[in-house]
């Protein structure tokens, strides 16, 4: 049975004339990693403070984890862990001294408190680094302290605003693997990006944010059938072009169009269909040496750029 974490229904905030977050409603179930997508000014932060109580709503409802939050406020707040997108951490504190300070806001106290500050210094691979101050440390590794401060009091809902931006590739990828291990060990979520491919890596489910509007909401593959309802591959051959049969290749099973071009056979496929397997046996058993196999499907940011006319990093 499906556990919603976070339900959002009608939700609204005005700043004067401007509507931020235009009547939004939306459900996140427990274990998901949740792409929330959409270009500068599309009211994901607006969403992300109302979700968190820094920000209060005008219309509309939130719970988290089965409480409203405007009548459960700071019990429902125990159980988030928020990963800002401006590092929040203090410059003039060790480590160690940073995670236990943002733990006991959570209530932590004494030996607990230490236990789990040190326990979130090793997941995110600076409890060796403990009691050096964040002065010293890489954007990285800021990145990477942030996120201990987050996650100290186990939250069962973490949000993340652009956790990885401004920092090197191997830091990315650090945290990249710490979102799908926290995901693992049971927390759901709420992940931001202006990478796209940080979010087709990790996220269960996406929805797509402009002008303060969800305009599109679900898988990846779902998302991506509302660009097309065909698959493309596209075989690159390094021989034999007498020996391709458009006829023949017709006659496979979902197979809608062929074009040939240069020594790249460009085959058209019913999206529903599994058939790239039968095409590759055509060439292998006609002595067709194929060079190189890409699918040309749509990706997301493909998705997004329909959908908002505009790039995600614009």
């Amino acid at each position: 049975m499906l556990v919603s974490i976070v339900k959002i229904s009608q939700l609204t905030k005005k700043y004067g004339d401007v509507i931020a977050v235009d009547n939004i409603s939306l459900e996140i179930q427990e274990g998901e990693i949740f792409g929330l997508l959409g270009p500068n000014g599309a009211g994901k932060t607006t969403t992300i403070n109302m979700i968190t109580g820094l920000v209060s709503m005008d219309r509309g409802d939130i719970w988290i984890l089965g409480k409203e939050i405007k009548r459960s406020g700071q019990e429902v707040k125990k159980n988030i862990g928020i990963v800002p997108q401006d590092i929040a951490i203090y410059e003039d504190l060790t480590c160690l001294e940073n995670v236990m300070f943002f733990a006991s806001l959570y209530g932590l106290k004494g030996a607990e408190l230490k236990k789990r500050a040190e326990e979130a210094l090793e997941f995110t691979g600076l409890l060796d680094r403990a009691k050096s101050f964040p002065r010293e440390f890489s954007g990285g590794m800021k990145r990477r302290l942030n996120i201990a401060c987050a996650i100290a009091h186990r939250p069962k809902l973490i949000i993340m605003d652009e956790p990885t931006i401004g920092i090197d590739t191997q830091s990315r990828s650090h945290i990249l693997q710490s979102v799908k291990l926290l995901n693992e060990m049971g927390s759901t979520i709420i992940y931001t990006s202006h990478y796209m491919e940080e979010v087709e890596e990790i996220c269960t489910r996406v929805a797509i944010m402009d002008h303060g509007k969800i305009i599109a909401e679900g898988t990846q593959d779902e998302l991506k059938s509302i660009v097309t309802d065909k698959n493309s591959v596209w075989i690159t051959v390094s021989g034999g072009m007498d020996k391709i049969s458009q006829s023949r290749l017709k006659e496979i099973y979902g197979v809608l169009s062929i074009e040939i071009d240069d020594g790249v056979v460009k085959i058209s496929t019913s999206k529903d269909v599994s058939n790239l397997h039968e095409i590759i046996l055509y060439f292998v058993e006609n002595d067709i040496p194929i060079k190189n196999i890409e699918n040309k499907t749509p990706d997301l940011e493909t998705v997004f750029l329909t959908l908002t006319g505009r790039k995600l990093r614009d």
